[in-house]
Order: C-alpha cells, then sequence, then structure tokens
C-alpha cells in the first residue's frame, strides 16, 4: 500500500461542500484529466444535486458523478478514467455516472486529447481523487460511530465497522464527509488489490452511439441556428483576389456571404493555430442543402502569394518537385544530431555495407465525422460546442481574436467521431466565431469532405537514407541514418537501434513549404517504425540471421553495454514484447508455409511487436492475421485496450498500403474517397490477437502506440509473399511520383 501526499506543487482539493438533499461535492484543481462512467438504467438519481463543472459528487443515495474534462476522440476514456477513481474511491460501478465538462481551466489541467497521454497523465491524480473522498467518507462515519478510522472499511460503496457491525452506504454519511478537513495524505491501494482497473467494463456512450443520440458535434442544435460553410483557395501558395456573391445572395434559404480573416496579422500563432489559409470566403443560410447549391455557384476569383517566404520550393509546389528537393537533401550530410565511435571508420573498414532509402507522402486524417463546429458570439461573451483536442489552448486564440476575456468564453466539448490529430489545430473554432460575431446570430460550420481533404493539416512528407556496416563475421559495426521531411523531420535519434551499435550517427534536415501539416497519429513514429524495422529486416537477412533474434541481440546489447546515456527505450522492456511476440505467434514452431513479418517499435512510453501472415490469393495479397504484443503497464480496461488496438492495426495497414495526397502546382489532386484510398472491409486482417505484457508499472500511451509498428511488419511479411521489398508507401496504389 503506498501513501501519497494529497496536494502537488500546490495543487489541492478545491472544495468540499453539503448539496442539497445532503449529499457532498468535492471539487480537485488538480485533477488531471478527471473521469467518468454510466449508471445503470435502474439507478435512482440523488433527490437533489448541483450541477457544478468539475467536481465529484456523491448524492445523499449514493450514487457517484465524476466529471470528465478530458475530449472524448473515440480513445474511451471516458470509461476508463473513472474506473480509476472508482477503483481508490472503492464504489459500486453500477452506482457511477457520467457528465462531460466544459472547458474550466480553474479546475482542471491538461484538458486535452494528444500524445496518448490521457491516462498516463491523469493516473496520480485520478487515483488520489477517489482515495481521498473514501478517507473523508471512513472519518465521517468514524465520528458518527464513536470508533477509530483504522477500524473503517469499505466495500462496493458501503462502509462498515466490522467490531460493532455497523455499516452505512456512502451516500449517509455524505453530508457530514463534506464538512470533514482534506486530508493531509491518503493511503493507495496494492496494484493486487484492483477490483475494478484490470476489468473490461463496457463503453459508457456504447448504447447511445448504436442507438443514434445526439453525442457528436453535427448533432447539435439550437433554435435560430444557421448554417455556415467556407471557401478556401484551390492551392497552397494561393490567396483571396475577389469574389462576386450577387447571384449567391439571392439564392433560397442564403443569409449572406462574406469574406473573413481567420487571424489578425499582428497575433502570435499558437501551435494549434495552424493553416495555411486565414482569408476565406464564408457563405450563410438556412440549412446545409441550401449552403452547398449556394457555394457551388459562388464566382471566387484567386490569385497566387507574390512571394513564398516560408517555403524552400516554388510558390505552387507539386509532388514531383517535393521528391527531387527530398532526394537532393538526402543525398547531402545533414545536421548531426547524434553520433557514437566512429562509424567513418566503420563503414570504410566493413565487409558488408547496406544502404536503403524510404519515402512517404504527405496524407490527410479523413476523420469519420466531418469537421464542424457551433459558435454562439454576442458583443460580451462566446458560447462554442463542437470536437476539439485542444479546447484549453484555443481558448487563447479566440479570446485574442474575438477581444472577449477568457473567463466569457465558454467551450463545450462534444464526443468525437475522430481525430487522429486533425482535430488539434482549431482554425476550424475560430471560423465558426467569427461567422458567428459577423451574424449576430448562432452557427454552426460545416466543411464538405472535399473541403477538408483539401484544406491541409496533412501527416508531413518524409525521406530516410539508411545504412548498415556489417563485418566479415556479420556483426553489426556501423549504422547511419539521414532523416528529413516536408517541412517536419521525424528522426528519434536516441532511439532503438542507437544505445545498441558501437558506432552511431543520426543526421536530419527539413525543406520548408507553403503545404500545411501537423500531427498526424503517432506522429513522426508512423514513418519511422516502417522505414527503421523494415531496413533491420534486411540488414538481418543480409546477416543470416532470424530478424527476432537480431533484435534481441541487439537489445542484450543496449541492455548489459549500453552505447551513450541518451537511449530513450528501456531494453527489458522492449525485449519482453519480442519475446512474447515470438512465443503468441509460434514464430519458431508455426512459420512453415507461412509469408510472415515482425516488427517492434517504442513511442510514447509503450512497446509494441507484431507479427503479420500474409497469403497471396493471384497477385493479391491477404491478410490473414496480425499478432501483438504491447507492454503498455497496467492496463486499466483490457477490451476497450483490445479495441484500440485493433482499430491501430487496421489503420496502420491501411494508410501503409493506399493513402496519399498529391499535388499539382499547389493543387491537391485527391478531394473525396474515389481519389484518397483507405482501406477496405475486405482488406481488413482476417484475425487480430492481442496480448498485453502483465506488470505493475503505471499505465503508459496505448492511443498511438500499436499503429506505427505494424506497418513494418507488413512490409516484410509483404516482401516474404512477393520477394519484393516495399521502400516507398503507399505499398499499393502508388501516386507518389505524380
Amino acid at each position: 500500500m503506498t501513501i501519497v501526499k494529497t496536494k502537488i506543487d500546490r495543487r489541492s482539493f478545491f472544495k468540499s461542500s453539503v448539496l442539497a438533499g445532503g449529499g457532498m461535492l468535492l471539487g480537485f484543481n488538480w485533477l488531471a484529466s478527471a473521469c467518468s462512467a454510466e449508471a445503470s438504467k435502474t439507478l435512482t438519481m440523488p433527490d437533489e444535486w448541483f450541477e457544478i463543472n468539475g467536481f465529484l459528487k456523491i448524492g445523499e443515495n449514493g450514487v457517484v458523478t465524476i466529471m470528465s474534462p478530458n475530449p472524448e476522440i473515440g480513445q474511451n476514456v471516458k470509461t476508463s478514467m473513472p474506473m480509476i477513481v472508482a477503483e481508490e474511491l472503492d464504489v459500486d460501478w453500477a452506482k457511477v455516472i457520467v457528465e462531460q465538462a466544459h472547458l474550466n481551466t480553474d479546475i482542471f489541467t491538461r484538458q486535452l486529447a494528444g500524445g496518448s497521454q490521457s491516462i498516463r497523465q491523469s493516473w496520480p491524480g485520478l487515483r488520489m481523487a477517489g482515495a481521498t473522498a473514501r478517507m473523508m467518507l471512513i472519518t465521517a462515519a468514524a465520528q458518527k460511530w464513536n470508533v477509530p478510522v483504522e477500524e473503517i472499511t469499505t466495500d462496493a460503496g458501503v462502509i462498515h465497522h466490522k467490531n460493532s457491525g455497523k455499516k452505512a452506504g456512502y451516500g449517509e454519511v455524505a453530508s457530514a464527509a463534506a464538512k470533514i478537513p482534506v486530508p493531509e495524505e491518503v493511503k493507495l491501494k496494492d496494484v493486487k488489490d484492483f477490483k475494478i482497473i484490470g476489468t473490461s467494463r463496457k463503453n459508457v456512450d456504447g448504447h447511445k452511439i448504436v442507438t443514434g443520440q445526439p453525442l457528436f458535434g453535427l448533432d447539435y442544435k439550437k433554435e435560430g441556428m444557421l448554417v455556415a460553410m467556407i471557401v478556401h483557395p484551390p492551392a497552397f501558395g494561393m490567396k483571396l483576389k475577389s469574389f462576386d456573391a450577387t447571384e449567391v445572395k439571392s439564392m433560397p434559404g442564403i443569409k449572406d456571404v462574406f469574406s473573413i480573416k481567420t487571424y489578425n496579422d499582428d497575433y502570435k500563432l499558437q501551435w494549434t493555430d495552424g493553416t495555411s489559409f486565414t482569408e476565406l470566403v464564408a457563405i450563410v443560410g438556412n440549412t446545409t442543402w441550401e449552403v452547398m447549391n449556394a457555394k457551388l455557384m459562388l464566382n471566387v476569383e484567386w490569385e497566387a502569394i507574390p512571394t513564398a517566404e516560408k517555403s524552400d520550393l516554388s510558390g505552387l509546389e507539386s509532388t514531383s518537385e517535393h521528391n527531387a528537393k527530398m532526394a537532393e537533401m538526402g543525398n547531402k550530410p545533414g545536421t548531426e544530431v547524434r553520433k557514437d565511435g566512429n562509424p567513418e571508420d566503420a563503414f570504410k573498414n566493413a565487409a558488408k555495407v547496406v544502404e536503403r532509402i524510404y519515402t512517404a507522402p504527405h496524407q490527410a486524417h479523413n476523420t469519420m465525422e466531418p469537421m464542424n463546429f457551433f459558435a454562439d458570439v454576442t458583443d460580451t461573451n462566446a458560447v462554442l460546442f463542437g470536437p476539439i483536442q485542444t479546447p484549453e489552448v484555443m481558448e487563447k486564440t479566440l479570446s485574442a481574436r474575438l477581444g472577449l476575456p477568457l473567463e466569457n468564453i465558454d467551450i463545450q466539448m462534444s464526443r468525437m467521431g475522430g481525430g487522429f490529430g486533425r482535430r488539434l489545430y482549431g482554425h476550424f473554432m475560430v471560423e465558426a466565431a467569427l461567422i458567428s460575431q459577423k451574424m449576430k446570430a448562432p452557427v454552426k460550420l460545416i466543411y464538405s469532405r472535399e473541403d477538408d481533404m483539401t484544406y491541409g493539416i496533412y501527416r508531413p512528407a518524409y525521406h530516410a537514407l539508411y545504412r548498415a556496416a556489417l563485418d566479415e563475421n556479420n556483426n553489426l559495426t556501423g549504422f547511419h541514418v539521414r532523416m528529413g521531411g516536408i517541412p517536419d523531420s521525424p528522426l528519434h535519434a536516441n532511439r532503438f537501434p542507437a544505445g545498441a551499435v558501437d558506432n552511431y550517427l543520426a543526421e536530419r534536415w527539413t525543406i520548408n513549404s507553403n503545404i500545411s501539416v501537423g500531427a498526424f497519429r503517432a506522429p513522426g513514429s508512423n514513418f519511422n517504425a516502417v522505414a527503421e524495422q523494415s531496413f533491420l529486416d534486411e540488414v538481418a537477412e543480409a546477416a543470416g540471421k532470424d530478424p527476432i533474434q537480431f533484435r534481441l541481440d541487439l537489445l542484450k546489447r543496449a541492455k548489459e553495454n549500453p552505447v551513450g546515456e541518451r537511449n530513450d527505450y528501456d531494453a527489458d522492456r522492449y525485449a519482453g514484447v519480442l519475446e512474447m511476440i515470438r512465443e503468441k505467434s509460434g514464430w519458431e514452431t508455426g512459420s512453415a508455409g507461412k509469408n510472415r513479418g515482425v516488427a517492434a517499435y517504442f513511442c510514447h512510453n509503450s512497446y509494441v511487436a507484431n507479427v503479420v501472415d500474409i497469403a497471396l490469393d493471384g497477385d493479391t495479397p491477404v491478410i490473414e492475421k496480425v499478432y501483438a504484443a504491447i507492454d503498455c503497464g497496467i492496463v486499466v480496461n483490457p477490451d476497450a485496450a483490445v479495441n484500440m488496438t485493433e482499430g491501430s492495426i487496421v489503420d496502420g495497414i491501411g494508410h501503409a498500403m493506399y493513402s496519399a495526397i498529391t499535388f499539382n502546382n499547389g493543387q491537391p489532386q485527391q478531394e473525396n474517397f474515389d481519389t484518397y484510398r483507405l482501406i477496405r472491409h475486405a482488406e481488413s486482417p482476417k484475425s487480430i490477437e492481442v496480448h498485453f505484457v502483465e506488470n505493475e508499472i503505471d499505465p503508459t500511451g496505448l492511443g498511438e502506440p500499436p499503429y506505427p509498428p505494424v506497418m513494418g511488419a507488413l512490409a516484410n511479411a509483404l516482401y516474404k509473399a512477393t520477394g519484393k521489398r516495399y521502400y516507398h508507401q503507399p505499398f499499393v496504389n502508388n501516386t507518389f511520383d505524380v
């Protein structure tokens, strides 16, 4: 049992008070990401409790509500987080319900969905929230019964005093507990005593999702609400010159057509403001259909930007230019990021050198739910509702752009129909707010699929040169990676195999571009894992070694005699998922007659290994099975973790095989799913088998880590099936050379 202080960096309980009807209200201004849960359909609500954002509430009948501050993006934090609080509170799961909190920076921190950090960052705070509330309830009961606190126990929301036989539900002492001083320290459960954490619980929004109840931004309606759409330049490197809305304004249902400037010239953009198109045309009307028809008729004239100051390329960029420039940069020394030993001598004296180049195109996020946001802006305040991953950061942008104080902006978060990084960037919130401010009316902004797919915020295009030096005994003596992209380098210089090779060199380079990019699920890693793991397989083959054992030998070196002191990974945990995947896939005993590939990767503090089995139907690869071994620490909700892993695997395979955005004179060549290829049901793996390493390490990331390595395993399996190495994404439907 762990004893912890209830204060973290001067943050402690925000407030505790008695609710009307005798309940208990407890607030936490240090609760980094509070949580939520679902009541059974027969649960009786308390007679009365107040709707106060950001508080854990206990009704007089023992029902518990925990507000959920973090955005729900499909990662299931609205179930997993409340499980953590409920565990330490020792409450009956059937008596826990959920409410989604608004943005509230006075109470919560890190109201953000990104980086696979929600559970990891909030784990201590959520546990303390439950444990501290439980301690206050116990203390209230001890005082009521005049017995020592040490003699009190709890079980599923009921307080017991074994010696006297007395017991009480949490609701019976909630009012008294609210008056108890917050304890300076509390005891947390031992992992072996968990009853809720580590057990599978159904998605708290599951019933609402499958029955079509309004949860998403597109569902939101308000009386008097207008619908808006935007028109942006058709090509990166162009801007608005003029438009004629005379005909459009006379069309049925159209209220107005005007231009908006998303950001003022003197505003210093935050990282979440990323966009290439800051001056747009807005069309506002009564219905989506009327606005879409008007948009087709709008006469807009565009012009090239006179200078492309932020680009190392032409003003109107093409994919062929991207490829040529990346090949040029990849062929000359980059900026040295890490150097161990003497890699120059290692390659000079090598008996064998393996050298390969890997590339990947820009890609679009393509969230299932189209981009949208509701805004109701007046002269004094703003209310916004919709799907956003970064409400806390975007509130500051809105305040600056609208000229309103932060306290007068209310951002309410809907459930998101996908994000994958696209909704980290809130320019669409700003656009909705500006349109509402201009119209002096509530407005819902909606992007068409074409609007979003051609707007940008893409995954960057990447290029990597890998080299390996082998001696006469086929030992790896040197390793060199030179990696860059448009406009970011995905290089993680201190990841494996850094630390496992005596002579190691990592270089980076970048190419500035007019095309707006952003975080794409597992940023950087989504390319690194494919290139690095494909290359390691080819090196293992050149060395005449089994690919799993080759990696394990390197990890043994990194564990027992590591090179350097900046290695990001734990070699033991890394080797652990490789050992598990070898066992679970039957790598040594069940590989005969199978075309299979392996990969393992570390990112977002977690370790994942995959084996992919492929069969050929004529010339068409068929993915028979994917195995996954994952070390992400304690798994809070196993079923949800499996579901997220399965989704990551399908997503990773699809993007590696089929997806690309290409450009011709700045114009995206893919505008909808007829030209931008995503994986189809029949192309998904026939079977996915997921295994988790069991340990007592605090939870780490899971939303992103299962995504990158499956693409490397896929490339290696394709090689076994076809005899061809896959160096350039997408592996099928490759339009990257446009």
